[in-house]
């Protein structure tokens, strides 16, 4: 696996702008805010309006209707976004030193920012991106202090140390094996980098140098150990369709097909594949505020493993997915976790994934929700298509 360098960065670094007059978007009315009619009014109102005929009588269109249930969510409620609907919201992230100050990622070259911890967002340009012709997906961002980092694709990345004032664009290696999916801030000028191929690399001086982690991709791995038991394995893709990292650095990732499962430890020189103990296929795959595993397969099904740390052994949990997928899984603290999925399905446990409740006010909401993020245990966004954004109530 061939390592990156780029001695030269520093030299072709361009750097993102912000917008001049930056439109914060309308704010929406809270049906709480909405004044109510007691029933004498409402028949006067009633009375006076059948007078005129060109009105409609008091009935909310739909689109009135929907946001109204949207509003009545008991838990969360939808931040209206300023982007084009068909934007697919991927990751977010706030700057550690100042929580109110954060970034959004999604397609469509979509990065936003917020200055009042989630409220109201305003987009930034890069242009850096608007003078080649690629329409950039930004996958994955984190901080460390001020120091932050962003991936996408086709493969860019973008470094600040100020907080997101500015941004630089960091060459990469044409022969970087995949693309970019994940990074991680780890320190002081590094950061961990994962590809959807299985590479891991490193960094400890700001990107100028990347040191391989594992030593072969996933593909070359399972070439290896076809013959091992491993189901699925002769018909891998070679790229992953998730993978997720846990706080003291282990990997999980979901094939691309889902038939199995992968696990990588901090000083393993390969990936370990794992047999699914279950028919359906794996949709995702995380880690539990304990340290065990959550498992989704298609169609709704979630598991949990049991125990902590890896593991093969899985308890299924029964839900009330109303047959839609469930997406992801975000824990707010051990015993608190909300999982989100296909047609607004929203569900949440407070006794650590023994029994799951749905949010019915959720299934208004015309979208799926493809990402649970916990910024901590009173900060939390749910990520879904068509710009939908939900922010966390508590």
């Amino acid at each position: 696996m061939a390592s990156l360098t780029s001695p030269t960065f520093t030299t072709n670094t361009r750097c993102l702008q912000r917008p001049q007059n930056p439109h914060s978007p309308p704010q929406q009315p809270r049906l709480s805010q909405r004044p109510e009619l007691n029933r004498r009014n409402f028949i006067s109102q009633t009375a006076s309006l059948s007078s005129l005929p060109l009105l409609s009588p008091l009935i909310l269109n739909p689109q009135q209707a929907n946001a109204a249930a949207e509003d009545s969510l008991s838990d969360w409620e939808r931040v209206y976004l300023p982007i084009d609907p068909g934007v697919v919201l991927l990751d977010i992230a706030f700057v550690p030193d100042d929580t109110n100050h954060g970034f959004l990622l999604g397609t469509r070259q979509t990065i936003m920012e917020t200055k009042d911890g989630g409220n109201t967002w305003v987009q930034r340009s890069i242009p850096s991106a608007e003078d080649e012709d690629f329409n950039y997906r930004f996958n994955s961002i984190s901080f460390k202090g001020k120091e932050g980092w962003i991936v996408g694709k086709p493969a860019i990345l973008l470094y600040t140390a100020d907080a997101g004032e500015t941004w630089e664009r960091i060459p990469l290696s044409a022969q970087l094996p995949g693309d970019m999916v994940y990074i991680k801030a780890t320190g002081e000028k590094s950061a961990e980098m994962v590809t959807d191929e299985g590479a891991i690399y490193i960094t400890s001086n700001r990107g100028y140098n990347w040191r391989a982690a594992v030593q072969e991709s996933v593909s070359a791995t399972l070439n290896r150990t076809v013959s091992s038991g491993i189901s699925g394995a002769s018909y891998y893709t070679g790229t992953f369709n998730t993978v997720n990292r846990s706080p003291n650095g282990n990997y999980v990732a979901v094939s691309s097909r889902g038939n199995f499962y992968l696990t990588w430890e901090p000083g393993q020189a390969f990936w370990q594949p794992h047999n699914r103990a279950i028919a359906r296929r794996i949709q995702n795959m995380g880690w539990r505020a304990d340290g065990g595993l959550w498992l989704l397969v298609r169609g709704g099904g979630l598991y949990l493993s049991k125990g902590t740390g890896i593991s093969e052994e899985f308890e299924e949990i029964p839900v009330q997915s109303r047959g839609f997928g469930i997406l992801d899984v975000g824990y707010r603290s051990k015993e608190e976790a909300w999982a989100a999925g296909g047609s607004g399905v929203l569900l949440r446990t407070t006794n650590g994934g023994k029994t799951w409740t749905r949010d019915k006010a959720a299934d208004n909401i015309a979208a799926n929700l493809y990402s649970v993020k916990f910024i901590d245990d009173r900060k939390g966004f749910v990520l879904g298509n068509d710009g939908v954004l939900l922010r966390y109530l508590g």
